[in-house]
């Protein structure tokens, strides 16, 4: 929950290859106070069944950018082994982003929800609501 002096950030993950939410995806939160400043670690979750993030720590006062580092390789390698066990031979064996990192500049007072649509070989990132 954001106050007048911090920002709150939330995010969820959709697989578009399935079109349905990736869950276990671990998600870590960092933030630093202004462009110079070193990347402080703050803490992390895992996506749930629906694909979010309930629990992320809120950034501290003087936040002004966070970034989310998503980590899809296990996400993928699982998927795949699933998808293995019915078609063997035609599964590729490389996760092409094993991570994704997304870096935003936040403002006191104010939420963001930061979705990351996902697939095997690309993503995409966007200011929710």
């Amino acid at each position: 929950m954001s106050t007048s002096t911090t920002a709150s950030v939330s995010t969820h993950i959709l697989d578009t290859s399935l079109g349905r939410p990736a869950e276990g995806v671990a998600v870590q939160l960092s933030a630093r106070r202004g462009r110079e400043a070193g990347w402080r670690a703050l803490g992390g979750s895992a996506t749930d069944a629906d694909g979010r993030c309930k629990d992320l720590p809120a950034p501290p006062e003087g936040t002004t950018h966070v970034r989310l580092d998503f980590d899809v390789e296990p996400y993928f390698e699982k998927k795949q082994a699933d998808a293995q066990q019915d078609a063997p031979a035609n599964r590729d064996s490389d996760t092409f982003f094993p991570e994704v990192a997304i870096t935003f500049a936040v403002r006191p007072g104010e939420h963001y929800h930061v979705p990351l649509l996902l697939n095997p070989f690309g993503y995409s990132v966007y200011r929710g609501s």
